[in-house]
């Protein structure tokens, strides 16, 4: 509102002299350095594009979404140890978004390569809000349990608010909505706007049963920004897949898909894949852990997917099931160089997709 004024009252004088020409080209130039130091000064971004990183946690999770209204959101925060590795590559990417704080840390679920990294990120960076699934399901795990201890101990400390969100709620944000759509084991029980339709992948998938772990209690959402949808299921289980998409897709059509589970055969159905018929999908693999060959051949057969992108090389997947080295982030070696990728989205449904180590960009134009 200054900078209106201002530029308002500076047009009316200098129309009453000679020079309007000239005075009209330092207005536009005035409006314009005013505005940029009122938005600086507000903490505003300067684009209105969604920013998401993929931050290289090594097999884990770590998925930071950056609003143009200038909201953070972080899904979930890699491991524990390492001399703080996966909170330190977190808190740069966030600085490379122009950020110094995290409004909301998503905790998909409490396995250690989900919520590990939480101790240290918050010790780096000053978070808002956690939200989660509810209280800790798995008892019989060690790294669970100290992971779930953990956050227990950083809620005692008065510094953060907690919102447990369940199917059908919506993430807190602004300018990205964001539906729950799987929550401490429970799932929507209607149809998204748009979905409902009936699956014919669903005969691709066998049925298979559920486990007692963390990993069916997964919170996943699905984000959409204008024309954009983008799917995150976190570690959600096969069976689970199975009961939100068959025999109607509850989902309906995505954009992009951020593999469930680092691209591991406990997940990663046929029904849900195909179903969902992503343009893009995004394994946030390691190099030892996720990418199984079973899931990457039903990514890579999904009606539809023009690519494929890997933070790692999958040494599981071996020469025959990896994408080209040019849609892997961190290619075959020893370095731990932690690549990421960064989508940049827009309303009209357009993306690209960098590389931070290769530094290209690819571009996928709306559909």
């Amino acid at each position: 509102m200054a900078a209106f004024l201002f530029c308002f009252r500076f047009e009316r004088k200098e129309r009453k002299g000679k020079f309007i020409r000239t005075a009209m080209s330092i207005l536009l130039c005035a409006c314009f350095a005013v505005a940029a130091v009122t938005t600086a000064a507000l903490g505003m971004p300067a684009t209105q594009e969604l920013k998401v990183y993929f931050v290289d946690v090594e097999g884990g999770q770590a998925t930071l979404f950056v609003t143009p209204a200038g909201q953070s959101l972080l899904i979930d925060t890699g491991w524990p140890g390492n001399n703080g590795r996966d909170a330190d590559r977190i808190v740069a990417a966030a600085k490379d978004a122009g950020i110094n704080k995290i409004d909301y840390v998503l905790i998909t679920h409490f396995h250690d390569d989900h919520v590990g990294g939480l101790p240290q990120l918050t010790a780096r960076i000053p978070v808002g809000t956690f939200i989660d699934h509810g209280d800790n399901r798995e008892a019989g795990d060690a790294a669970t349990l100290r992971g779930w201890q953990a956050y227990q101990q950083l809620l005692a400390t008065g510094k953060y608010k907690r919102l447990t969100l369940k199917p059908g709620d919506k993430l807190p944000l602004k300018g990205l909505d964001g539906t729950v759509l799987s929550s401490d084991g429970a799932l929507i029980a209607s149809p998204l706007p748009g979905a409902g339709q009936q699956n014919g992948s669903c005969k691709e998938s066998e049925q298979r049963g559920g486990d007692q772990t963390e990993n069916p209690r997964s919170l996943g959402a699905l984000l959409t920004f204008g024309k954009l949808k983008i799917l995150d299921l976190g570690d959600l289980t096969w069976d689970k897949e199975m009961a939100l998409m068959c025999p109607v897709n509850k989902i309906g059509k995505v954009d992009i898909y951020i593999v469930s589970h680092h691209g591991w055969q406990q997940s990663g159905s046929p029904a849900l894949v195909h179903g969902i018929a992503p343009r893009v999908a995004i394994m946030d693999n390691g190099a030892k852990k996720g990418g199984s060959p079973s899931a990457w051949d039903i990514v890579k057969s999904s009606p539809h997917l023009e690519d494929l992108w890997q933070l790692h090389f999958s040494e599981e997947g071996g020469s025959a099931r990896n994408v080209a080295a040019e849609f892997i982030a961190n290619p075959e070696g020893p370095d731990d160089a932690g690549n990421y990728l960064e989508l940049t989205a827009k309303t009209d449904g357009s993306f690209d997709v960098f590389d931070s180590r290769t530094k290209n960009t690819k571009h996928y134009p709306a559909r």
